[in-house]
């Protein structure tokens, strides 16, 4: 056995046939190819390119056709980290990431410790803020107003735990796939020739590499938070496949995003909420108005991940001592992080948190997380298929 990796079951979970003791009853195909996919999306979209404001940062102020390879490596290393994560944890049937990081890193797992929990901190103020702008914009209510909403939201799911999680979470990718196909027929509709002028240019900028490795990696630190959504896995074939197919769904509406951006560049990249700006062009309240609301969903979804995947890692901790987490301490935990990002929101802002904040956690989820899944992981999935 490689060492880290064991074949124990979790505690108070029995797969059969594609159904566990929770009583979800969603399709087996889903469960297993599309909903880590999902799930994955539901985490990183909420953290800025559901706003467009991460899209800008990372791949559109580089020009539009470097954004799109920008964009296509970005989700080349999502598919490939993911597929081998996959594998990873269906093996040693480790759920949560304290598991699955101390059986990669060993020791070394309290440095990825240290990166998750400034990420965790970090994209929920980037959401807190983003909360605040989007009410801002809609109602004209003070910030602090919509970053207080999203927490109890987040806290609620939070203490609600996966299954609930697994079924707003499925529910809210396809009703965001709906509105970003709805949105980029929409600009396709007003600004199609300013979309099409727009999409071959060519900026001589390099950066562009850079940018889809450094997206692809702070990203990725959400696998830890969606390892729950794994359970459903019971062959190689369903980790890599599910692994593969999870970085397009995660990214196409992104993709949508960014095109649709094209038809307001270069206006749109000094803009804090440039999603706003693309359904203000439109000229249609109504639809701009369920797309924010939408929107604001995305928020909640991404906290909650977050924050669920840290839960998770402490109800690891107690199965192990032959315990259960009290609910009222999944609540605590949420809301102490929760308040903790919004002293960062209200500090740093949207804008500065995306290009700042994620710019130095990047880094560490690389050393930490990215290169030794494709490492030491490739090296321990081959080990056990040796031995099997």
């Amino acid at each position: 056995m490689v060492p880290g990796f064991t074949t124990r079951t979790p505690r108070a979970l029995i797969i059969r046939n594609g159904t566990n003791t929770t009583g979800n009853r969603m399709p087996t195909f889903v469960k297993k190819y599309l909903l880590p996919g999902f799930i994955f999306q539901s985490i990183v979209i909420g953290g800025g390119y559901g706003t467009g404001r991460e899209l800008v940062e990372f791949f559109l102020r580089h020009g539009p056709v470097n954004g799109y390879l920008g964009i296509l490596i970005a989700t080349v290393i999502w598919s490939v980290v993911l597929a081998i994560c996959f594998e990873l944890a269906r093996l040693g049937k480790n759920y949560e990431y304290r598991s699955f990081v101390s059986a990669l890193l060993g020791k070394g797992w309290i440095g990825f410790e240290v990166v998750y929990i400034a990420s965790l901190v970090i994209t929920v103020a980037v959401i807190g803020s983003a909360s605040g702008e989007l009410f801002f914009e809609i109602i004209g209510w003070p910030r602090i107003w919509g970053t207080v909403l999203m927490i109890c939201l987040v806290g609620i799911l939070a203490f609600k735990g996966s299954a609930l999680i697994e079924k707003v979470f499925s529910f809210w990718s396809v009703t965001l796939y709906a509105f970003y196909l709805s949105l980029i027929v929409l600009i396709f509709w007003s600004f199609e020739e300013r979309v099409l002028e727009t999409a071959p240019l060519y900026v001589a900028d390099t950066q562009w590499v850079l940018g889809g490795i450094k997206y692809a990696a702070y990203n990725l630190g959400a696998v830890p938070a969606m390892l729950f959504s794994l359970r459903y896995l019971e062959k190689r074939k369903e980790a890599v496949v599910s692994g593969l197919l999870a970085g397009p769904i995660a990214i196409i509406p992104g993709v949508f995003v960014f095109t649709a951006m094209l038809s307001q560049y270069p206006q749109v990249v000094k803009d804090a909420l440039p999603i706003n700006t693309l359904l203000g062009s439109l000229g249609i309240p109504l639809f701009q108005l369920m797309f924010q609301l939408i929107l604001f969903g995305t928020f909640i979804e991404t906290g909650a991940g977050m924050i669920h995947g840290f839960n998770e890692r402490i109800a690891g901790v107690y199965q192990e001592r032959g315990g259960e987490m009290p609910r009222y301490l999944r609540l605590g935990l949420a809301l102490g992080i929760l308040v903790l990002a919004i002293f960062f929101a209200d500090r740093f802002g949207l804008v500065k948190l995306i290009a700042e904040g994620y710019g130095m956690i990047t880094w560490g989820y690389w050393i930490f997380f990215v290169l030794p899944v494709l490492t030491l992981g490739i090296w321990k999935i081959s080990k056990l298929s040796n031995r099997a």
